[in-house]
């Protein structure tokens, strides 16, 4: 693979680009933020470990630039703030995966061959419209009618999933597998709740209700 390294350590850098030429990939290092994400710009990588604490431009500015302007390259964090704040953060800002400091090279390795074999995103959509609701999947902002709205983490991912299938109805099994990851409990009404809290944000106040609810079969999102 083509691999864009963005340390500013010296050792560190060095330490990680020679063991990946070793294993036969091919790298650049880049010791600085700006100069890394002029690099990420006008080159072509399978993959990018990025240290998060950078000189001028730090890695968190760095990565949420690279997904604001469609760059979808996969990015592995490597930094010494490994809170589990600092890695949701991390995630949160576009990043694929997340090293702390101390690191083994072997765990870097399988990491960074991990996130390369992933299916790249080009084809996938950057936003979903329905009518005048619009969701970025890469700022994570939804917006109807000009007006942000602020989703909890699960509200968004069923809104996400109500969005994809436009027009098509999802029963309570297939939110619960694909939002909540689970199967289907037929004595829950979790997915009721989070679709009443959902279209308190998105339907009411703006008069049109977007979220349709079919009944004997679950839930769809259809243009009004």
């Amino acid at each position: 693979m083509k691999i864009l390294v963005i340390e500013d350590d010296a050792a560190t850098g060095a330490y990680i680009a020679d063991g990946l030429r070793e294993e036969g990939h091919s790298v650049d290092l880049i010791p600085s933020g700006a100069d890394g994400l002029v690099q990420a710009t006008i080159g072509s990588y399978d993959v990018m470990v990025v240290d998060r604490m950078l000189p001028g431009l730090d890695g968190m500015a760095l990565v949420k630039t690279l997904r604001a302007t469609r760059n979808v390259t996969p990015v592995l964090f490597l930094t010494a703030m490994g809170g589990v704040d600092d890695r949701i953060e991390g995630l949160h800002a576009g990043a694929d995966d997340y090293l702390t400091k101390p690191f083994s090279f072997g765990e870097l390795s399988a990491r960074i061959a991990a996130i390369g074999r992933r299916p790249r995103l080009q084809d996938e959509p950057v936003s979903l419209t329905v009518a005048d609701l619009e969701m970025n999947l890469l700022t994570r902002k939804v917006t109807r009618a000009g007006q942000t709205i602020d989703l909890l983490p699960r509200e968004f991912a069923l809104l996400e999933c109500l969005m994809r299938r436009k027009g098509r109805v999802q029963t309570r099994t297939m939110l619960m597998e694909t939002v909540w990851d689970i199967h289907y409990d037929p004595l829950t009404n979790v997915v009721d709740t989070h679709i009443s809290r959902l279209r308190a944000k998105v339907d009411k106040p703006f008069g049109t209700e977007l979220i349709e609810t079919v009944r004997g079969a679950g839930y769809r999102i259809n243009a009004a």
